[in-house]
């Protein structure tokens, strides 16, 4: 615990006779608190992931470039706790695309994705955690949604309104979809089919021809009570007699219904005190939606305006009175208007106000209610506890007789952060809670600089970096960089995720916050405002107080990843346990080395602190203490994290393609002057896709990452021969372009290679084929060429055999006979370095223009004792101006963020 923030002492009365004494030593209740505080930081730690960005949004080609940085505790250091991060790319149908897994040094970490040509446009996320991060949930893993646009293989690109009407007491939608080229061209006169889903359901089919401006107006009917989980409407285009394109429109919501609530700032409205309430008006999307309009009682009465709303939120202050109620008078943007109840007013509870706006200090004040028609309720014995991330920052306690009472507290006393308030009864029952959120100003200190402030195309920049902490004095910390072209991607800071919005905001937050870095730029009075009207809308939810003091704390089911390790069991062909026995390890994938070990008693072995790549191929051997090889190898298998619902959904675009008219026109040029030069791997772009109809889709269990049935050949079990035979003879001839030798696939491709085999999700040994029972076989899918190989990285260069089994995914690993196992597990990926040209180097192509939108990237950056590092590198061929941003934090845990813009001319 820090006790410089502990400020156990004296609150100071607002009236005479009504003092608070000091908190005795052994005050039994803080006594407690500070003792559980302290166990729940000891024993349940809590980690933080932050992901740095090149860029707000992408293109399919191009590359996802990320730097990781995972702290711990209220103070945000670079954690140590955790040695292995995961990290996913995840579709919009909640479907994992391609998983990382990163080794943390120091908490720290570089990745990257590739979106593959093949890849399909739409609203991804990536999320990112570790393995003891999951004990408290996916809520409060990194996430961040990213729209991926296509400027490659569309031919068609659409964009849609909708509007929302009451029809025979159905929600009734209308959708008015444009269908344009590339270069924003309607698509005039065009015949288009369509079939409307919603929840995996089709609720409506029709027809329909596009208009002089290539609209398509789409309606139809739900029921008022349908809520939507996922939803599009599949239409088909027909351009021309040899081209169909089908496109899918996102349906992100089936009302235009607006919820308002109300947040009194203690919990409860009290009768007869002032009290601050925020309100938070939410669209269907999960958008903030402003309103005006005021508060009246039951008679009509207007007792208060409702103040400015931002996000949808803000805030009023009243004194309700006892035997009223009160209604909120609402009007829309559109004029409409609405009426919603307030919460009830009671007599009895207390009013914990907290004022966080002013630079120095937060002064808090409670007041109480009336206890009886006639009486005024005391404070006596209550406690008042300000914690952050487990933390305790302050304790007060009241004096006997004492009828109210506040507080001037130094905002040094808090870290920067989310801090909860909370009030108790004498007994320990917690009464009244308050976050507020302190934006102390102990920043990182970024200083950017480059030589001039203009330059010219291809010319060589250094940028200079000088961090120093609060206090002017040089620090040593980790930096990531990143410069990208404005002209081509244009960006709303507000709108973006950084290290601050992030560490200190959402990552402690359960709920949706819409656009969190609003909030760290340009921080003025206003976004004081806004932050703490924010504030007084959420809820603290790392642990429940009640749960805390009865020593029920949430169960540790993943243990922190030192880093990886391999596990099983040996068993009797009758299940009982091998005690004892002797394991070896083995492995030749790039470089052969051999470990043994010796099962304990109960059959269990481990292999611990192993490194290895995502690629490696072990060979688990197994004997009895006797020597003796029949015995049955069962293997460990991680459970991967399954995909929970997306926290950022409101975020999700309807319109992806909307206002990135600039991105898409340079992605496709940047495309073409790459196969012009033949740079890159790219697949063969499909000019033409055609659904015929609908039928059960047999490959629905299928693991394959491009998506089930999306192969270069496909079996099903009606097409495999039932009976004897080893399936690699069953197999043989029926694969185009596949051999085997030994039992052994390899694609004509690669003959040098073999096949990568995943059985039902598992990486398992390329000679396992024989193994399997092929009546036990639901498909195999073939991949074999570059576009549906791509996604799997250096696992498909041989191609691979997806093959999903009748048992519905159930996991299965090469057994090659007894005693003998080979094992395809999950290793480290290795970030791939970024590219940038050296135009004073005569080896680099200068006859191609380069489009790039990311110029640079430098996740590595690491300042001196003196607080200085640079980076050098050569801009592009486009003027304009060129956006910098650094971010990173010191040793001690702060953090840094700066924005730097110099133009090319």
């Amino acid at each position: 615990m820090n006790l410089k923030r502990l400020s156990v002492g004296i609150l100071i009365t607002l009236i005479a006779g009504a003092t608070l004494a000091f908190i005795k030593p052994d005050d039994e209740l803080v006594t407690k608190i500070i003792a559980q505080l302290d166990k729940w930081r000891t024993d349940h730690p809590q980690e933080k992931v932050y992901l740095h960005f090149d860029k707000p949004y992408y293109a399919i080609g191009e590359d996802i470039w990320f730097k990781a940085y995972v702290t711990i505790g209220s103070e945000h250091k670079l954690s140590a706790y955790s040695e292995t991060l995961n990290v996913d790319l995840i579709d919009d149908n909640d479907s994992v695309k391609r998983s990382l897994k990163l080794p943390l040094t120091a908490g720290l970490a570089a990745g990257d994705f590739a979106l593959a040509d093949s890849m399909t446009e739409g609203n991804y996320r990536i999320r990112a955690y570790t393995n003891w991060m999951r004990n408290e949930g996916e809520a409060y893993f990194f996430n961040k949604t990213i729209t991926v646009v296509n400027g490659i293989s569309n031919k068609v690109f659409t964009k849609t309104a909708y509007a929302y009407s009451t029809l025979n007491d159905k929600q009734k939608v209308t959708a008015i979809t444009t269908y344009t080229d590339l270069n924003g061209i309607a698509y005039v006169n065009k015949p288009v089919s369509y079939e409307v889903e919603i929840n995996g359901k089709s609720i409506a089919r029709g027809k329909g021809v596009t208009d002089d401006k290539g609209n398509l107006t789409v309606s139809f009917t739900t029921g008022q009570a349908v809520s939507i989980t996922s939803g599009h409407i599949n239409t088909e285009v027909k351009l021309d007699e040899k081209h169909t394109i089908a496109k899918a429109v996102l349906i992100k919501t089936l009302s235009n219904k607006v919820d308002v609530q109300f947040f009194p700032e203690s919990g409860n409205l009290i009768n007869g005190v002032f009290e601050k309430v925020a309100f938070k008006a939410v669209g269907a999307d999960g958008l903030g939606v402003d309103i005006k309009g005021f508060i009246a009682d039951d008679q009509n009465n207007q007792v208060a305006p409702l103040g400015e709303s931002h996000f949808g939120m803000g805030t009023i202050t009243f004194e309700p009175e006892s035997g009223k109620n009160y209604k909120a008078h609402i009007t829309y943007a559109d004029g409409s208007e609405g009426v919603f109840d307030l919460p009830k007013a009671v007599d009895n509870g207390y009013v914990l106000s907290v004022n966080s706006m002013r630079d120095d200090k937060v002064f808090v004040s409670i007041v109480p209610g009336k206890s009886t028609g006639n009486g005024t309720a005391s404070l006596s014995g209550l406690t008042l506890i300000a914690q952050s991330g487990g933390e305790l920052c302050y304790a007060g306690k009241s004096k006997d007789g004492a009828t109210s009472f506040s507080a001037a507290i130094p905002k040094n006393k808090f870290p920067s952060g989310i801090i909860q308030f909370t009030l108790f009864s004498a007994t320990g029952e917690p009464l009244n809670e308050r976050l507020i959120f302190v934006q102390n100003s102990d920043q990182l200190k970024l200083a950017v600089s480059s030589e001039k402030q203009n330059y010219k195309p291809r010319e060589k920049v250094t940028i200079n970096l000088n961090a120093k902490n609060s206090e002017d004095k040089p620090v040593v910390g980790s930096f990531s960089a990143s410069v990208i072209d404005e002209s081509k991607v244009t960006t709303d800071e507000t709108n973006e995720s950084s290290i601050f919005s992030t560490l200190l905001l959402t990552s402690d937050l359960k709920g949706y916050i819409e656009k969190p870095n609003y909030y760290f730029t340009n921080v003025s009075n206003e976004t004081k405002d806004n932050l703490d009207a924010l504030m007084l809308t959420q809820g603290y939810h790392r642990f429940e107080w009640k749960q805390l003091l009865a020593d029920k704390f949430t169960p540790i089911v993943f243990k922190p990843e030192k880093s990886l390790e391999v596990t099983g069991h040996l068993k009797t062909f009758g299940g009982k346990p091998v005690p004892n026995g002797k394991v070896t390890l083995f492995s030749t994938s790039g470089g052969t080395f051999i470990i043994d070990t010796v099962a304990d008693a109960e059959g269990k072995f481990t292999f611990k602190d192993l490194v290895f790549r995502d690629s490696i191929k072990f060979v688990i051997q197994a004997r009895t203490a006797k020597d003796r090889k029949n015995l049955d190898i069962t293997l460990d298998n991680v459970t991967p994290q399954p995909v929970g619902p997306n926290k950022n959904a409101p975020d999700i675009q309807v319109n992806i393609n909307d206002g990135a008219s600039a991105y898409l026109l340079n992605s496709k040029k940047l495309y073409d002057e790459q196969v012009k030069y033949g740079i890159g791997n790219h697949t063969i772009v499909l000019k033409e896709v055609v659904i015929r109809e609908k039928r059960e889709n047999p490959f629905k269990n299928s693991s394959n990452l491009n998506g089930p049935g999306n192969a270069d050949q496909t079996l099903t079990s009606k097409n495999l021969m039932y009976g004897g035979g080893m399936l690699s003879q069953i197999l043989q001839g029926r694969l185009t372009g596949v051999i085997f030798r030994n039992g052994t696939p390899y694609s004509t491709r690669s003959p040098g290679t073999p096949m990568q085999i995943v059985l039902d999700g598992t990486y398992v040994g390329s000679d396992f084929l024989d193994n399997l029972n092929v009546n036990d076989i639901a498909t195999i899918e073939v991949l074999r060429s570059i576009g549906n190989t791509a996604i799997y990285g250096s696992r498909g260069a041989g191609g691979l055999l997806v093959i999903t089994t009748k048992r519905g995914g159930e996991s299965v690993y090469n057994k090659y006979a007894p005693g003998i196992v080979t094992y395809a597990p999950k290793g480290y990926y290795k970030a791939r370095e970024f590219y940038s040209p050296k135009y004073d180097d005569p080896k680099t192509n200068a006859q191609m223009q380069d489009l790039r939108s990311t110029i640079y990237w430098a996740p590595g950056l690491l300042t001196d004792k003196n607080g200085n590092t640079s980076m050098s590198f050569f801009n592009a061929d486009a003027k304009g101006t060129y956006r910098v941003i650094i971010e990173g934090i010191d040793a001690d845990g702060n953090l840094g963020r700066q924005v730097y813009r110099y133009k090319v001319e």
